[in-house]
């Protein structure tokens, strides 16, 4: 049984050390809740990766991955893009949502690609944010999951969660970046940013978290946001591997 801890009373005096021992700590039992922790976004290369990262402002992993196949095949490159019927391009994309801002934004990547940098995407930061769509969390999306460059993604789920877990009081985007890439290991970036995001997405939702049912519950300085109850909380858990997850956390499987 998950009971509460001192984690919540501790947090706020934690020393920068300390903070960091809890920090990876979570960073450990995250890798062993979701081991199948991964980009859900389907892609086979840079480019692709890119439109599919551009495409999911405002719009769901799946959404995207439903479009995705047709616009791929029918768009196999930059020049492709450059050269896209705008109307035609709104049309396969409008489903994503922003359909209109979106294509405009594909378009001018295309043409960005192909004028800059021979068609192909870039595998260095400074060259990626500077292309047209292109954010730092887009950039580290496609350095970590297509040229094994560690990045730090901070998408909602990992800034809504940090800030639970007091690794960082920053709001701002980059600075929670730069904050949490200061708590681990460089060459744990990408992954931890993967867990973080399943976390979000399955246990630590933004209005109910499933706290009675969280592996985190005992270094979480934010437990009892949401039910502490175990079978109340365990009926929280989303995803495909909701009784594993129970499971890990010591609760009954809902």
């Amino acid at each position: 049984m998950i009971r509460e801890t001192k984690a919540a009373a501790t947090a706020e005096a934690e020393s920068p050390l300390s903070l960091k021992r809890r920090a990876r700590r979570m960073g450990r039992i995250l890798a062993e809740t979701h081991p199948d922790a991964h980009c859900e976004l389907d892609f086979t290369n840079p480019l692709q990766l890119a439109v599919a990262t551009i495409l999911s402002a405002q719009s769901t992993d799946k959404k995207i991955n439903e479009v995705t196949p047709k616009l791929f095949a029918r768009y196999p490159t930059a020049a492709a893009y450059a050269g896209a019927d705008r109307a035609e391009l709104e049309e396969l994309i409008r489903p994503t949502g922003f359909y209109r801002n979106k294509a405009t934004s594909l378009i001018k990547l295309g043409a960005a690609l192909v004028e800059r940098h021979d068609g192909e995407v870039p595998g260095r930061m400074t060259d990626l944010v500077a292309l047209p769509g292109m954010g730092r969390k887009t950039a580290n999306v496609i350095l970590g999951n297509a040229f094994d460059v560690p990045g730090i993604t901070v998408d909602t789920h990992f800034g809504r969660l940090v800030g639970r877990w007091r690794w960082t009081a920053e709001t701002d985007p980059v600075k929670i970046e730069f904050a949490v890439g200061d708590l681990f290991e460089k060459r744990d970036w990408t992954m931890l940013s993967h867990r973080v995001i399943f976390h979000g997405r399955r246990v630590c939702h933004a209005r109910k978290p499933a706290c009675g049912a969280c592996t985190l519950a005992k270094l979480c300085p934010s437990y009892g946001t949401g039910p502490t109850d175990p079978v109340a909380a365990g009926k929280l858990l989303k995803g495909p591997r909701v009784a594993e997850l129970a499971a890990a956390a010591g609760v009954p499987a809902p």
